[in-house]
């Protein structure tokens, strides 16, 4: 079912994940994991303009910059933390290239509907909604 909030990439995952049951869930995110690019060598130069995400308790950092209009996201996540990284990868295949209304209009429990609360803490959960949180804020930046 298509949920007219999510952009079409971010709601694509999510049906993805809806097909999923249990474990399945955990390995898709770890898959999704191992697709989160590493940061280009111009944004490695400047690691200290990306920001963290404070509320996480896994030290993720996040820098977007806008071109024509859209934003483009880049993460930095720990590799020891595949499931962090799963989202974060979704987070961009989801959002990437998307206007700043569009990243604010995702709810921020979008996640929900993945059924991801079956398989992860409520403290990891409270990680991700952090994660959108935080690129919602720059989201909102870039319209000021």
């Amino acid at each position: 079912m298509l949920d007219p909030q999510l952009p079409g990439k971010l709601d694509e995952i999510v049906q993805q994940f809806q097909w999923c049951e249990g474990r399945e869930k955990l390995e898709l995110l770890i898959q999704l994991s191992e697709s989160l690019p590493s940061l280009p060598a111009w944004l490695q130069a400047k690691r200290a303009e990306m920001d963290p995400v404070q509320e996480c308790m896994t030290p993720v950092s996040i820098f977007a910059q806008e071109r024509d209009g859209h934003l483009e996201f880049f993460f930095e996540v720990p590799v020891e933390s595949p499931l962090v990284r799963g989202f974060a990868a979704i987070m961009k295949q989801g959002l990437d290239y998307c206007t700043p209304e569009e990243v604010l209009r995702v709810p921020g429990d979008f996640y929900l509907g993945m059924g991801l609360e079956q398989v992860l803490t409520h403290q990891r959960l409270n990680g991700l909604s952090a994660i959108l949180a935080h690129m919602k804020q720059v989201a909102l930046n870039k319209l000021v």
